[in-house]
């Protein structure tokens, strides 16, 4: 059996990560300011504050984030790197279907 390639692979982890709409608001809030306090972000994103913590996690997780604690809370700003490295991926992919991909 074929295994998949660390591009699929990690291609496929930022998918995840963006695959809730509590994750691309976060995401956009981020990318509207340099950094954003987790205490700041569950005034502004209608969600519980521990609903908000798991997807942030799941961002930070992915790369897509990150955070510094400053007690007693967490400054979370884009991973500049990791996000230009997904933008890149998703761009090649996408271009990759439209060219190769057939019409059913």
């Amino acid at each position: 059996m074929k295994s998949f390639t660390t591009e699929q692979t990690q291609l496929a982890r930022y998918a995840k990560a963006l695959g809730h709409p509590v994750r691309i608001a976060i995401l956009e809030l981020l990318s509207s300011q340099t950094c954003c306090y987790h205490g700041d972000m569950s005034e502004i994103i209608p969600v519980a504050k521990s609903t908000l913590s798991q997807h942030l996690k799941e961002l930070k997780d992915a790369g897509l984030i990150q955070g510094t604690i400053t007690p007693p809370t967490v400054k979370y700003c884009i991973n500049r790197e990791n996000w230009d490295r997904a933008r890149e991926m998703f761009s090649t992919f996408l271009q990759e279907i439209k060219k190769d991909g057939f019409v059913c």
